[in-house]
C-alpha cells in the first residue's frame, strides 16, 4: 500500500484512488469531494452497466449527485475508434457534466480523450484488471487506420472494484496479466537504452512498476479461478504502471518492444473470429517475441562486439529510407509512420560508435542485472497459458509466416530504443529471424 500511496503522491493527473472490494458502492462518496456541486453523467456499455453501472448510479443518487440519464454504448464489439469519439463528445457537448467512465479499457480510453478535449476532468470505475490504461496519461485510440496515443490526462478520481474485477470474463484478467507480465521484457529494453546512454531510467517510476511486479505476476491460476486477492494485486500493478506514466508523462515505464507489436497489428486492424484482438493479448504474444529478442542478445553478448567493423557496416539514413518504401509501399499508414519514427531514432556513424561502445564496455555488470530482471521465455508462455491467455500467435489470428513478417517491420516502428534496435544496429536481423522461424527455432516454420 506504502508503493501505491507514493504513486498517488507523485501522480500529475489522479488525485483519489479506491481499490478494493465492493468499491463501486463508494463512487458517489469520491464525486462528492472531487466535484462539489458538478453533475454527473454514467458513461458504460451495456455489459459494464448490468455488472457496476447501476451500482454506481445508485451510490451517485444515495450521495446526492444530480446526473444525466447514462450514455450507454450498445456496440457488441465496441472500440476505441474515432467514431465513438465523435458520439461521446457530441454528447457532452449537450450537457454540462462530468463524465464517469464505468467499465475497462475501450470505455476509459473514449471517456478520458473526450473529458479532455471538452475542457472537463473525469473519474472512472474499473471493472476488469484487463490493461494499464486506467490511470495512464494519453488515450489509445484508432484514427484514420492508425492507432495512436492521444495526450490527454488520466482520471481525477479513480476506482477498482476488485470483486467486479473477479468476476469478470476470464479473458479480460488474462488480457490484463499478460499487459503486466509485459513490464519484464519493458524494463530490460529501458535497462538497455539507459545504457547505452539514450534514455535514463527515472528511478521513482522505475521503482513504481518494478518494486512489486514479479509478485504480482506470480500466481497465474489463482486470477485464472477469480481470487479476488490476486486479482487485486494484479489491478495494483496495472495501476501503478499508469501512475508511472502519468509521473513522468510517458508510457516508457510500461512499454517495449513488445508493445510495438501491438502497435503494428492495432494499425492492421487485427481481428479474430470477427472481433477485435484485445490490447493485452496482442502485448502478449509481443512479450515472447520481445523475450526472446533479449535472450538472443544476451547469447550473442555484448562484451567483445566489433564496433569499428558496426560503424563501419551502418546504414545511411537515405539507404535506411529505401528499406522502409520497400518494406511497406502496401501499407501507407504504416509507411508514414515508420519514416517518422525512424528518422527520430536514426543516428549517425560517430554516435552510433558512442552507443555501441557504452554498451560493450557496461555489458559485464548488465548482463546479470538483466537476467535477474527477465523471466525466461518458456514460463512466460507457461504463465500465459495458465492464466488463459494466448501462447501462441495462431491463437491471435497471427500465422508464423505474417509474425516473421511482423518482426522485420518492428525495427521502423517507433522511435523508441529497444532491443530489436540494438540487434538491428549491430547487423543481427537476419540471424534473430532464422533463430525464431527456421529449423529448430520457437516458431519453426517449415518449408
Amino acid at each position: 500500500m506504502d508503493r501505491i500511496k507514493a504513486a498517488l503522491e507523485r501522480a500529475r493527473d489522479t488525485k483519489a484512488l479506491i481499490s478494493d472490494e465492493n468499491a463501486s458502492f463508494r463512487a458517489g462518496e469520491m464525486f462528492r469531494e472531487l466535484f462539489p456541486d458538478m453533475k454527473a453523467v454514467i458513461v458504460a456499455d451495456s455489459t459494464t452497466w448490468e455488472k457496476a453501472g447501476r451500482t454506481v448510479q445508485k451510490s451517485l443518487d444515495e450521495a446526492g449527485i444530480r446526473s444525466e440519464a447514462p450514455f450507454i454504448f450498445r456496440s457488441s464489439d465496441l472500440y476505441a475508434e474515432w467514431e465513438h469519439v465523435e458520439t461521446l463528445r457530441h454528447y457532452l457537448q449537450q450537457h454540462e457534466c462530468i463524465a464517469v467512465a464505468v467499465g475497462s479499457g475501450v470505455i476509459n480510453d473514449l471517456t478520458k480523450y473526450v473529458s479532455h478535449i471538452s475542457g472537463r476532468k473525469y473519474m472512472c470505475v474499473g471493472t476488469a484488471a484487463s490493461m494499464d490504461g486506467f490511470t495512464a496519461y494519453g488515450s489509445s485510440i484508432s484514427k484514420d487506420g492508425n492507432k495512436q496515443t492521444f495526450d490527454c490526462p488520466g482520471p481525477y478520481g479513480f476506482i477498482m472494484d476488485t470483486s467486479v474485477a473477479a468476476q469478470a470474463p476470464k479473458e479480460l484478467a488474462a488480457s490484463g496479466y499478460a499487459d503486466l507480465i509485459a513490464k519484464i521484457p519493458a524494463g530490460a529494453d529501458w535497462m538497455l537504452a539507459d545504457a547505452a546512454g539514450i534514455e535514463k531510467i527515472e528511478g521513482f517510476a522505475w521503482d513504481i512498476v518494478q518494486g512489486s511486479l514479479h509478485k504480482a505476476i506470480d500466481s497465474p491460476e489463482a486470477i485464472y479461478s477469480g481470487d479476488i486477492e490476486t486479482t487485486k494485486a494484479l489491478a495494483d500493478g496495472l495501476l501503478l504502471s499508469g501512475f508511472a506514466m502519468q509521473a513522468i508523462q510517458s508510457s516508457r515505464p510500461a512499454s517495449g518492444t513488445e508493445h510495438q507489436y501491438s502497435h503494428c497489428w492495432d494499425m492492421e486492424d487485427l481481428c479474430l473470429d470477427g472481433k477485435h484482438v484485445s490490447h493485452g493479448f496482442k502485448v502478449g504474444i509481443g512479450t515472447l517475441a520481445s523475450t526472446a529478442g533479449i535472450e538472443f542478445i544476451m547469447r550473442k553478448g555484448l562484451e567483445n562486439i566489433d564496433i569499428d567493423r558496426h560503424v563501419n557496416d551502418w546504414k545511411s539514413w537515405e539507404t535506411i529510407e529505401t528499406e522502409i518504401y520497400e518494406l511497406f509501399h502496401d501499407k501507407p499508414a504504416h509507411l508514414n509512420r515508420c519514416l517518422t519514427e525512424s528518422r527520430n531514432k536514426y543516428v549517425g556513424k560517430e554516435e552510433l560508435r558512442e552507443q555501441l561502445a557504452r554498451l560493450s564496455k557496461a555489458w559485464p555488470e548488465l548482463k546479470p542485472q538483466i537476467q535477474k530482471q527477465m523471466i525466461p521465455f518458456r514460463q512466460i508462455r507457461e504463465n500465459l497459458k495458465k492464466v488463459g491467455a494466448p501462447y501462441e500467435p495462431e491463437m491471435i489470428g497471427i500465422s508464423r509466416e505474417r509474425l516473421r513478417q511482423t518482426v522485420r517491420y518492428i525495427p521502423y516502428m517507433r522511435s523508441r530504443f529497444t532491443n530489436i534496435d540494438v540487434i538491428y544496429r549491430l547487423g543481427w536481423m537476419e540471424e534473430f529471424i532464422e533463430s525464431l522461424f527456421g529449423k529448430g527455432g520457437i516458431w519453426e516454420i517449415s518449408i
